[in-house]
């Protein structure tokens, strides 16, 4: 998403060159990604059925409007990363999304009865500290560019944590409603995507005679301008490379998410996401999108270690040492921590 935002270009009716900013247009792209994965299982399915002896296991049928919910959790918890990630960096994006522990463990604990170990407790308290020390890399350094006030990184810093307590919310009612069915994940990704693409579609009209002053970024200063965003596409074709670009990953991104969790566990893809923030931090360096600041390495490695303690990667490590014996029992009995079946959040999540 952050290649899109750093093109500009003339508007609708003459109005001059002016940035890319149309977070509410990019999150409706992001749902079109999401689903274009239902349309990826009927294909895949109709392929499967015409074998002599078909393989793939479409699921339980459900009732799509259990996806209601969470899909309206994710239209909404997506819209605000995206505008904050008008307003803020992209690492700091990433590294703030890791937020999303705290409050799933919290909201488990309130509203699915489930007990967290002290480890657990002990990485929501690591989280934090991290949380602290990238708000204060962001706080000191203003991301040492002329591109966003202080101001603004502040406030997009608070839209990427608050957006974590609507993700939370979304993964207990997934959880809680959702995922005790035998869902296929191209189908789940799908119809949150399909609830997602056309209740902000349908949104977008409103948005575009709702006047917010200078918190938006178009000309018009409404909450979206989507006719601003077609004119500046139209004027600049490769805005439209970029988007599909997004789009593409963000459905790729959440099947390969989702598959994950369900094969494996969702430590792998903890570890997987990690790995993406790192990549999307080396890379915004290497374009020059960003500043280094040795602050936020040392808030990265204190998320990442914290988000390790709440799912468990010292357990293999403790359970080598022979003052641990417990410890392989524990981690054989309990089952993978299914919870964050979407964990992450959606690629609102991405960049």
């Amino acid at each position: 998403m952050l290649w899109a935002d750093m093109f500009s270009a003339p508007g609708c009716n003459g109005v001059p060159n002016h940035a890319f900013s149309h977070p509410f247009v990019q999150a409706v792209g992001m749902f079109l990604g999401e689903l274009s994965c239902l349309v990826v299982f009927h294909i895949l399915l109709c392929h499967d059925r015409r074998k002599p002896e078909p393989t793939m296991d479409p699921g339980q049928s459900f009732n799509p409007l259990l996806f209601l919910p969470p899909a309206l959790c994710d239209m909404l918890g997506t819209s605000i990363m995206y505008v904050a990630l008008n307003m803020t960096s992209a690492s700091s994006f990433q590294m703030l999304r890791g937020a999303v522990i705290i409050f799933t463990g919290l909201l488990s604990v309130a509203f699915l009865g489930r007990r967290l170990q002290p480890s657990q407790w002990i990485g929501i308290l690591v989280t934090i500290i991290g949380l602290v020390v990238v708000g204060l890399a962001d706080f000191l350094s203003g991301h040492g560019n002329d591109s966003h006030k202080l101001s603004e990184v502040i406030t997009g810093d608070l839209l990427i944590i608050m957006a974590q307590i609507i993700v939370a919310v979304q993964m207990v009612l997934e959880e809680k409603f959702v995922y005790k069915h035998n869902v296929h994940p191209l189908k789940a990704v799908g119809t949150e995507g399909f609830f997602g693409f056309f209740i902000l579609s349908l949104l977008l009209i409103p948005m575009f005679f709702i006047h917010v002053g200078s918190f938006a970024d178009n000309p018009r200063q409404v909450l979206e301008d989507a006719l601003d965003a077609f004119c500046q596409i139209g004027h600049k074709p490769l805005i439209l490379l970029a988007l599909l670009g997004n789009t593409v990953s963000i459905a790729f991104f959440n099947f390969a998410g989702i598959s994950v969790t369900k094969e494996i566990s969702a430590t792998t893809r903890m570890v997987l996401d990690s790995l993406r923030t790192v990549v999307i931090w080396v890379v915004s360096l290497a374009l020059g999108w960003e500043v280094f600041h040795g602050l936020q390495i040392l808030g990265f490695i204190i998320l990442l270690l914290g988000t390790a303690l709440y799912n468990g990667l010292h357990k293999p490590l403790m359970a080598k040492l022979p003052c641990f014996p417990g410890e392989q029992r524990a981690e054989e009995e309990e089952a993978p921590e299914r919870e964050r079946l979407l964990g992450g959040g959606r690629a609102a999540n991405e960049s």
